[in-house]
């Protein structure tokens, strides 16, 4: 039974409810709308509102404000008027934290308030452990009740829109205690206050759960879905990664995340939160959205759901090894061409050399090759060498003793031509390939398959694009593997270009989406936030300092936030963070503990390189 009314395998918008956000609508049959926020002082009018118009002509229809106090909310109304009078109707967020009344200032101004749950009526949370009786967490529900009411009647006589606005980084001890730091935790955080907004019958409503890690995002917004089907609501919903860093890795990350939702028909609205000038968030998102949207109206999908899958909680599936390949191996990386690096973290684990023997043979690699043209290959020494079949080939695989044997499959192919085969021969690895306008439902359409007729062999999910730009070339890749990667269902990838995109960088794109789907770790992570009026020190100047002193870490995870906010919370994730704690002040953390305060920031890097060097030597002598 399906554990949830998304069709996998078949692209179709969830159906939300209409929100009015001043001049536009979100929701329905509305486009997605993208958005970005500024990283500006919201004091400071002239720069607000030159920032938020260079936001809006690279295209975002929303901007979002951070508005920490009554001040900055009192300024919206100069902002606002400042982007009115320069002709533009774009409708502003103002993004507020841990005071209700700034709230309630800001739903004057603004066209859309964000609340965060987490710091709205809770205290700061201070990681503690509380025990609530039930009458006990009622009254604090009361308090929230008491306190957000008279907001949304401010809202309602302003004509206000408002997003509940969940960061897995700022749930609150409250949420924490009672359902630990969860998925479902998460959405019980958003569900609060959503069941007040449904019982007032206020329905400008737009919803968020936001994270890091992508795995958690994905699952929360799965379960929330889920949750808001099971109780009527239809709210539009707001997707996007935190912190997701900045470069490659932060698009790579945001397009997981953000790509298995919206391959799903999920998400009404998008932000993708990069360490960058703001503007620059805007073109990766449309691309995201194009991506997704022109698959509308695809040829249909004949797939069934497998028995035992579960959507909703999915873990990886259940597969017999074939050498390196499946069961409990991290997923594969194959590619078409050779990669001329030397980074060993990043070598791929098969290189599919066609017919012809490599012109310099690396001993420790191993090859793919067509399987009519193993004799010769194996005549001429290539030993570390597997074949590969064509479906028509299946008949020849029982002859074949190789190791690892792989089989491109597509879904279509007449299941008895190929599961009695899998079947009997599990040293076989499936290479999906499609050419489908949908390849995500496609490729998981031979999964499922697979999984109902009981066949285990690992699947490497492969794909072929055709450009010569990188950078969309990473996004596509990164945003077709996501849904894959979440549901459990990736044993390796296998990109392919026609194109003048270089063998390394075909490479490490896949690392990089394995990597983002916490499957594979082959190089350091950073957990970097975009930054916004709250950063008080030079956040992208800091984030290539710690880059460029760590990168050779491999395996390590550094936090580098703008402020508290969401920084010890989303720094759960991570080995190590740098918050900001005041003007040029900085505070060090291990993973949650905070272990050096209010460091002068021009002296902060120096401290965590050394914490970092203390920790490793102590590792050491530990060993």
């Amino acid at each position: 039974m399906s554990t949830s009314a998304t069709d996998l395998f078949n692209y179709r918008r969830r159906q939300s409810s209409v929100v009015h956000i001043g001049s536009i609508d979100m929701g329905g049959d509305n486009p997605i709308r993208i958005q970005s926020m500024t990283t500006t002082n919201t004091n400071d009018t002239a720069s607000s509102v030159a920032q938020a118009e260079r936001i809006i002509e690279a295209g975002g229809e929303l901007v979002r404000l951070t508005t920490q106090g009554s001040r900055e909310a009192e300024n919206l109304k100069n902002i606002n008027a400042g982007i009115r009078a320069d002709g533009y109707k774009t409708p502003l967020v103002a993004d507020i934290h841990f005071n209700p009344h700034v709230a309630d200032v800001a739903a004057l101004y603004a066209e859309k308030v964000r609340i965060n749950p987490g710091n709205y009526v809770d205290p700061a949370r201070k990681f503690v452990h509380q025990e609530y009786t039930d009458e006990e967490y009622a009254q604090e529900l009361q308090k929230i009740e008491d306190r957000f009411v008279p907001f949304l009647n401010i809202c309602r006589e302003h004509h206000t829109a408002i997003r509940i606005g969940v960061n897995h980084g700022s749930l609150s001890d409250r949420i924490r205690n009672r359902y630990g730091d969860t998925p479902e935790g998460i959405v019980e955080s958003c569900m609060e206050f959503l069941r007040i907004c449904k019982r007032e019958h206020f329905d400008d409503v737009v919803i968020s759960i936001k994270a890091s890690n992508t795995v958690v995002m994905v699952q929360s917004v799965r379960l929330l879905v889920a949750q808001l089907d099971r109780e009527d609501m239809h709210y539009p919903l707001h997707l996007g990664v935190t912190e997701a860093g900045e470069g490659e890795d932060g698009r790579i990350k945001s397009a997981v995340g953000i790509g298995a939702l919206l391959a799903d028909g999920i998400g009404d609205t998008i932000r993708v939160s990069l360490s960058e000038e703001p503007e620059a968030e805007i073109p990766v998102a449309r691309e995201l959205v194009d991506h997704f949207t022109a698959r509308a109206g695809h040829r249909l999908i004949p797939a069934a759901e497998a028995p035992g899958f579960d959507w909703l909680h999915p873990s990886r599936r259940t597969t017999v090894a074939a050498a390196n390949v499946g069961a409990a191996h991290v997923p594969v990386v194959i590619t078409s061409v050779v990669p001329q690096s030397a980074d060993a973290d990043q070598r791929p684990d098969y290189i599919y050399i066609g017919s012809t023997m490599p012109g310099q043979v690396d001993p420790e690699q191993m090859y793919i090759a067509d399987f009519n043209a193993m004799p010769a290959l194996r005549e001429a020494g290539l030993e570390r060498v597997c074949p590969i079949y064509p479906t028509h080939a299946i008949p020849f695989i029982g002859m074949d003793t190789s190791r690892v044997k792989f089989l491109v499959l597509q879904y279509g192919t007449p299941a008895d031509e190929y599961i009695a085969c899998l079947k009997a021969h599990p040293e076989v690895v499936v290479v999906a390939m499609t050419h489908h306008a949908n390849p995500t439902g496609d490729q998981r359409a031979l999964v499922h398959e697979m999984m109902a007729a009981g066949v285990t062999n690992p699947v490497v999910f492969a794909q072929m694009y055709h450009t010569d730009d990188k950078a969309a070339f990473q996004l596509a890749a990164a945003a077709d593997m996501g849904a894959l990667m979440i549901d459990g269902l990736t044993d390796g990838l296998w990109l392919m270009n026609e194109g003048t995109i270089a063998a390394d960088d075909i490479a490490a794109t896949a690392f990089a989406i394995l990597q983002a789907a916490r499957l594979r770790v082959s190089k350091t992570e950073y957990i970097s936030c975009p930054g916004c009026g709250r950063t008080l020190y030079d956040l992208r100047a800091t984030i290539a300092r710690i880059k460029e002193a760590t990168r050779d870490m491999k395996g390590l995870k550094i936090g580098i936030m703008g402020c508290i906010v969401n920084g010890p919370g989303e720094m759960a994730d991570a080995d190590y963070g740098y918050v900001g704690a005041g003007v040029n002040r900085v505070s060090l953390y291990r993973r949650q503990e905070c272990v050096e305060k209010n460091i002068p920031e021009e002296q902060a890097v120096d401290h965590l390189l050394a914490l970092i060097r203390k920790d490793q030597l102590n590792n050491q002598n530990q060993e």
